[in-house]
């Protein structure tokens, strides 16, 4: 009696048949399949009301409409799993080398996504007003890209997380990189001063838990991101100033600094 097979998550089967009707796409257009393609669409007109979802690839040029696949499976929508206090402190303490410690601080006390705080580039580091600068990039070597299509300004209220990244600067980030970019790897290997990719982020992350033997299925360095945010949501931060915090667009920052902060307060409220 063969043995069973191996039972795939949601969204992995979403992902493979995303993969499969994306082959039949090009295979019926450069005419390398006969006939049409058997995963079968259907239009979506809720999708084109959805800001930045449908994005044809000639843009408004195009008259494509936003189609959705007939045959999905339906994905769980599960909750934020922030990571317990107790490792936490256990993680952050385990950590000996700068560049480490401001890369999951940024995460922890920013909310920043792993991609975002890879894409940071010197400048956009404001120590004075204690602020990062989240900018739309694609210019990364090793593929890191953004996850917003937004730029926004995050205020890091917790002092040791722009500490680490000063101190990392200061004290551990090669002198004679070139590079914009703020994480760099380090060493003496072909990949020196190359910026830092996801990928070492994930297995630093692993390999550190793993460790110290805190690591569970949910240990995923987003779930920095996700602690950060139920710790601000419980701290009383309503869930419109979280949205903007984490991911949509902000306030520019520029109107912040000339007193927009003041005269916004000062005005009536609606309703």
């Amino acid at each position: 009696m063969a043995a069973p097979g191996t039972l795939l998550a949601p969204a992995t089967v979403n992902r493979i048949l995303a993969a499969v009707s994306s082959f039949y796409d090009w295979a019926v257009v450069a005419e390398e399949y006969d006939g049409d393609s058997p995963m079968q669409t259907r239009l979506d007109p809720a999708l084109a009301r959805v800001p930045d979802r449908h994005q044809p690839f000639m843009g408004r040029a195009s008259r494509q409409q936003p189609t959705r696949r007939t045959v999905t499976v339906k994905q769980p929508r599960r909750l934020p799993r922030p990571v317990d206090e107790a490792v936490l402190e256990q993680f952050i303490g385990s950590l000996k080398r700068l560049r480490d410690l401001a890369v999951f601080l940024l995460m922890l006390d920013g909310g920043l996504r792993p991609c975002e705080v890879l894409s940071l580039h010197v400048d956009d580091i404001s120590y004075g007003r204690r602020r990062v600068t989240i900018r739309k990039r694609d210019d990364h070597p090793r593929g890191v890209r953004g996850k917003s299509r937004t730029e926004r300004v995050v205020d890091l209220h917790e002092p040791r997380a722009l500490d680490a990244v000063s101190r990392y600067v200061m004290h551990e980030r090669p002198l004679d990189a070139t590079s914009p970019f703020v994480f760099l790897v380090r060493g003496k290997g072909t990949r020196r001063l190359e910026p830092l990719g996801y990928d070492a982020v994930v297995r630093l992350f692993a390999r550190r838990l793993d460790k110290l033997g805190l690591r569970t299925p949910e240990s995923t360095p987003i779930a920095l991101r996700h602690t950060h945010a139920t710790a601000m949501w419980e701290g009383g931060m309503r869930e419109l100033s979280l949205q903007n915090r984490s991911s949509t667009r902000a306030v520019r920052y520029d109107r912040w600094c000339r007193g927009g902060r003041a005269a916004r307060s000062s005005a009536p409220r609606r309703g």
